[in-house]
């Protein structure tokens, strides 16, 4: 592949076995999107880097570990690259530090030792980008609309209010509450403090994330909402709402998570390539019918809402 043009990815499934918190579908979906990206993307396996909580696995999807996997996917990108992170399990709200916007919250993923990657994570990393790559993330949890700190909302909630959908399938929110991720931290640090940051930084000290490391104008990274960056997000659902983790087995199906089940099937429907607004629209429509109350959201630059999905090119051909 021509220097500056290869696909890379981390994928990160967090089933949380043994807790209460456990989920039963999310190793599955970064299998199906392993499988995905190779077959129809032309990703080298070797440039595929996986983290599941499975028994055995060689490398367990803790905070620590989450972050060291994305920064080397980021500082060893060259001009022009795509990277992916593909995330599916628990998502969360925290209270936004500081004064100015005391009602507001932050988006998070819970990575298995409950070490919180939040917003603004995820928008240093976009920031650290080369030139002309881009970095999608696509994530399968609870409140993950926003994920990526001050992107611009392509499809949000402004298209579509939220509504709760029916379905007779088994299923768990892809959710911890804020009060229980305390509870599960003080059990640890054994600090009764309701702010989190101390909490997340008595625990996990300098591999915390930023957004409790840093001061609170040192943690809004700069950014010019005039000069579109390339980050790429297609969350799971709104900010406000929950993601499902399905659970099947009972009819003798697999467990999957319905957004990037609902993913999978826009990818194996459709033998052409898609624009991220298309996988967006097509996977809320698979959600609808399926009877499913969340609705996936898009942010991104206007340039990349109608760029092809992965830079899939009409060139590289479609499985069929």
């Amino acid at each position: 592949m021509e220097k500056g043009k290869r696909r890379s990815a981390v994928l990160v499934g967090c089933n949380y076995p043994g807790t209460r918190y456990e989920l039963r579908g999310c190793i599955n979906d970064v299998r199906a999107m392993r499988e995905a990206l190779v077959e129809r993307f032309g990703f080298e396996e070797g440039r595929i880097e996986v983290l599941t909580d499975a028994p055995g696995s060689p490398a367990l999807p803790t905070g620590a570990n989450v972050r060291a996997a994305l920064d080397r996917m980021v500082d060893g990108a060259e001009p022009g690259d795509v990277l992916l992170f593909h995330y599916s399990g628990h998502g969360t709200w925290i209270p936004s530090p500081g004064p100015v916007f005391p009602f507001k919250k932050d988006e998070a993923i819970v990575p298995c030792d409950f070490n919180l990657i939040t917003d603004v994570d995820f928008r240093h990393l976009v920031n650290r980008l080369p030139k002309g790559a881009t970095f999608t993330i696509l994530s399968d949890s609870c409140h993950s609309g926003g994920l990526i700190d001050k992107e611009k909302e392509q499809i949000g909630p402004s298209a579509a209010p939220a509504h709760r959908g029916a379905t007779s399938r088994s299923s768990a929110p892809k959710h911890i509450p804020f009060q229980s991720l305390l509870q599960h931290l003080s059990s640890q640090t054994h600090i009764t403090t309701s702010d989190i940051g101390t909490q997340l930084l008595e625990s996990f000290g300098a591999q915390a994330s930023l957004r409790f490391r840093l001061t609170p104008l040192e943690a809004a990274a700069p950014f010019d909402p005039l000069k579109p960056d390339q980050g790429i997000l297609l969350s799971g659902c709104q900010a406000n709402e929950t993601s499902a983790d399905m659970n099947p087995s009972m009819e003798g199906g697999k467990a999957y998570g319905a957004f990037s089940d609902a993913v999978q099937t826009v990818l194996k429907e459709t033998k052409r390539k898609l624009s991220n607004r298309e996988v967006v629209v097509l996977a809320r429509e698979v959600l609808r019918k399926q009877g499913f109350g969340q609705h996936p959201c898009l942010y991104c630059s206007d340039e990349n809402a109608d760029a092809s999905f992965l830079g899939q090119r009409e060139e590289d051909g479609v499985p069929r």
